[in-house]
């Protein structure tokens, strides 16, 4: 059992992440993510979705028949969207008005879906669950990620107004890394956006490359002929 959930942390973290492996989940990616703080913010948000979701799911997987399956999904998702969204309306509405339109989008993310059809309609409730938590925190690690790196190069500071977006417990984090920096405008507006997952996917593809060639076994010599 323990393989099973190392194996889904290190494929939904890493080999398999949403952004950086299947490319998808982009429409919010680019949108959300002029900040590390809003791409936090909707990471956080969608894997509240993708765990529950795929519990749910998996709970009822012998009770749908497959011909409804896939409208039943999108309406269990549907609603979890619904109270993710209102909860950070009450709780969090300075996020909810930067995030926007984006959390009630969550619904058309390919990514929720794609993990009910693919892994919680076929496995039992806990490695659903399990797979869900991974995948969203990779999906956060992404965007927040690609966040930093925008927000870095556009204006110099990273996790800005972090206290008002996610509460004063997350003022810690907010950090001006380069004083009296003027910024550069084009890593904050949308073409910032495709260059910083851009440049993250090359990266990846790089490290994975030379990771691979590292794990590869070296060939034995041929015994010399006398």
């Amino acid at each position: 059992m323990s393989n099973i959930y190392s194996r889904i942390t290190r494929d939904s973290l890493w080999n398999n992440n949403i952004v950086f492996a299947q490319t998808l989940g982009l429409c919010p990616t680019m949108a959300v993510t002029s900040t590390a703080t809003n791409g936090l913010g909707m990471g956080l948000a969608t894997t509240a979705v993708l765990v529950a979701s795929n519990m749910l799911i998996s709970s009822i997987r012998h009770a749908v028949s497959e011909e409804v399956r896939i409208p039943v999904y999108i309406v269990i998702i549907a609603t979890l969207v619904t109270l993710v969204d209102v909860s950070i309306n009450a709780w969090a509405h300075d996020l909810y008005k930067v995030l926007g339109l984006y959390i009630a989008l969550i619904v058309a993310n390919c990514a929720v879906l794609g993990r009910a059809e693919a892994y919680a309609a076929k496995n039992p409730i806990l490695p659903s669950g399990m797979d869900g938590l991974m995948m969203g925190l990779g999906f956060t690690f992404a965007l927040t990620i690609i966040g930093a790196v925008r927000e870095i190069l556009g204006t110099g500071t990273l996790f800005a107004d972090a206290h008002l977006l996610l509460g004063p417990a997350f003022s810690f984090m907010e950090l001006k890394l380069i004083p009296d920096y003027k910024g550069f405008l084009l890593m904050i507006l949308p073409p910032g956006g495709f260059l910083a997952v851009g440049f993250l996917i090359a990266g990846k593809r790089i490290i994975d490359r030379r990771s691979a060639s590292v794990a590869e076994p070296v060939p034995a010599a041929a015994p010399a002929i006398s």
